[in-house]
């Protein structure tokens, strides 16, 4: 006989009792059981005239006639003296983060369904009659579930099968009657079906808005695609360009070379030239000096009189008074012509690049986002913010790190600069930029103050400076106990409560501005839509000796 420890236990249990087979007898169908449990089940479906097999579900005309089955007797009497019976496979037995059958005795197998109304979850064998006896047939069998025991009121230790609709929450029969008598219930599974139809519809919303974000994320990608071409072309016709600038440079300064020296080497010549006749003449001049001097030393009067007489006559030179010499500068016209020429390509090249970096496109790939609400959520846009000396007024007195400022008596001995404000407003402008989403917050102190944003490139002396005269400006005065808003020199009345603290709030793609009058709550005094085309600046402008103005460290 073959050894019975290479037979699974299983292969030899019933699977009505689940136990190792008492009495085996076996139907036509090949399966087999207890010759009890199978005559108990028949029994039980006697009143149908139907019999049937527990497993396979296949029916007989007639019931049966039942004969033991000796030889699998013996093979299960062999089981039980020997023991040895193979375990279930280890990954078969539940483990920390399983749900393990209820009915298990022992090591607890993992439970392949749980019961709601037994409350009790089962492994595959003790599952069996859940779908055999028509006890079960009605029972609702879900997913393995730990949480089986909330569907029990804890109060009556009841199933909950009701929903109380006026206190959102599971309730069980007996609560209907005591302290939840009178409100609005219905059994869970209509709030279910309820519940359910709003679920399709936020999935239908999710799904809807999923298509819509996959659309957006395609247009940012044909951007990002645009953006990559447009920004390849310029560089190759900016590179394309300069490089004939350059070769155009190189070519003109070979030209002036080439003529330099050839001027240079027709000056020489003509000099050379010159040079050579006063050289002839200096000879000639010699040689007669000597005949002179010789004629002089004669002692013979008569001879000296005749030998003066045959000398020619002198001529009057005309050399000296031809020859022009000039002072050592016969190319500085060149040079200077060359010189005024580099400064004029230097003025056309930086105002050139500053009209590049003025009109520079901004590309808004961001995705559109409210105005934050609440207080917490506009310090998530704070940065730090200092001003610039090189852009304060002289009557103002930076501190505290550049963050604060004080409208002073005396004039403050700056440096000059130009972009210092100069003149009549004592404003000053931020050290950082202001792009993206950007909130802070200023503390002022003083009877007429003003906190702006404005361009880079503001006048900075005269009326057009002066925040919210120009159109490079926007600014929120404090001034005779009322707010304006000013900007492009037109002023706009503001309500709202009196503040020492007011906040800035910019969404610069959004082209948004607003200012808050901060306390304990924010308020809004006013908010600007508009597009801005250049990085922002934060200013303040203090009207009145002692003003002051810091920049509030945010965290």
């Amino acid at each position: 006989m073959a050894q019975a420890g290479v037979f699974d236990r299983e292969t030899f249990s019933c699977s009505i009792c689940l136990e190792l087979l008492k009495d085996p007898v076996g139907l036509n169908c090949g399966h087999s059981y207890c010759m009890d449990c199978i005559k108990t089940h028949w029994d039980q479906e006697d009143c149908k005239q139907l019999y049937s097999c527990p497993q396979c579900r296949q029916t007989f005309t007639t019931r049966p006639v039942l004969l033991k089955n000796t030889m699998l007797a013996d093979l299960v009497e062999e089981l039980k003296k020997t023991g040895l019976q193979a375990a279930p496979a280890d990954h078969c037995y539940a483990g920390p983060e399983d749900v393990a059958c209820d009915f298990c005795t022992g090591r607890k197998l993992k439970a392949l369904k749980s019961c709601l109304q037994c409350l009790a979850s089962y492994c595959e064998k003790h599952l069996q009659p859940h779908y055999e006896s028509p006890t079960f047939k009605k029972h609702k069998l879900v997913e393995p579930s730990k949480n089986l025991q909330e569907n029990l009121c804890s109060r009556h230790n009841e199933v909950m099968k009701i929903f109380c609709r006026t206190d959102q929450q599971c309730i069980c029969y007996l609560c209907l009657m005591d302290e939840h008598k009178g409100h609005d219930t219905v059994s869970a599974a209509a709030e279910r079906t309820e519940r359910q139809k709003e679920l399709e519809g936020s999935r239908l919303n999710i799904q809807k808005r999923i298509l819509d974000l996959e659309k957006d994320v395609k247009v940012l990608q044909q951007e990002v695609e645009a953006i990559n071409g447009s920004a390849d072309k310029a560089v190759e016709h900016s590179e394309k360009t300069f490089a004939e600038l350059i070769r155009l440079i190189q070519k003109r300064s070979s030209d002036v070379k080439q003529q330099l020296r050839s001027q240079q080497e027709t000056e020489v010549s003509r000099v050379k030239d010159l040079q050579e006749k006063l050289e002839l003449d200096i000879a000639d001049l010699k040689r007669r000096d000597a005949e002179l001097k010789t004629l002089a030393h004669y002692e013979d009067h008569n001879q000296f009189l005749h030998d003066y007489r045959s000398l020619s006559a002198l001529s009057e030179s005309t050399h000296s008074s031809s020859i022009n010499i000039r002072p050592l500068r016969y190319f500085e016209d060149v040079t200077a012509a060359v010189s005024e020429a580099r400064e004029k390509l230097q003025d056309v090249l930086r105002e050139t690049w500053t009209n590049i970096s003025l009109t520079e496109t901004q590309v808004d790939v961001s995705l559109p986002q409210p105005e934050p609400k609440t207080r917490a959520d506009f310090l998530r846009y704070s940065r730090g913010i200092t001003l610039d000396p090189n852009t304060a007024n002289t009557k103002l007195l930076l501190s505290d790190g550049n963050r604060k400022v004080t409208n002073m008596d005396q004039p403050q001995s700056y440096p000059s600069h130009t972009d210092r404000f100069t003149g009549y407003y004592p404003q000053v402008l931020s050290a950082e930029s202001l792009t993206g989403r950007r909130y802070l917050e200023v503390e002022w102190r003083g009877k007429q103050v003003s906190v702006a944003v404005a361009y880079k490139n503001i006048s900075r002396a005269g009326n057009g400076c002066f925040f919210g005269q120009n159109d490079k400006s926007w600014a929120l005065f404090w001034f005779t106990n009322r707010y304006v808003f000013r900007h492009n020199r037109v002023n706009t009345p503001v309500s709202g409560p009196q503040s020492s603290r007011i906040g800035v709030y910019l969404d610069h793609s959004a082209g948004v501005l607003s200012f808050y009058s901060v306390s304990e709550t924010m308020t809004l005094l006013h908010r600007v839509q508009t597009t801005f085309t250049q990085p922002l600046y934060a200013g303040v402008l203090l009207w009145s000796t002692g003003d002051t103005a810091e920049f509030s460290e945010l965290k």
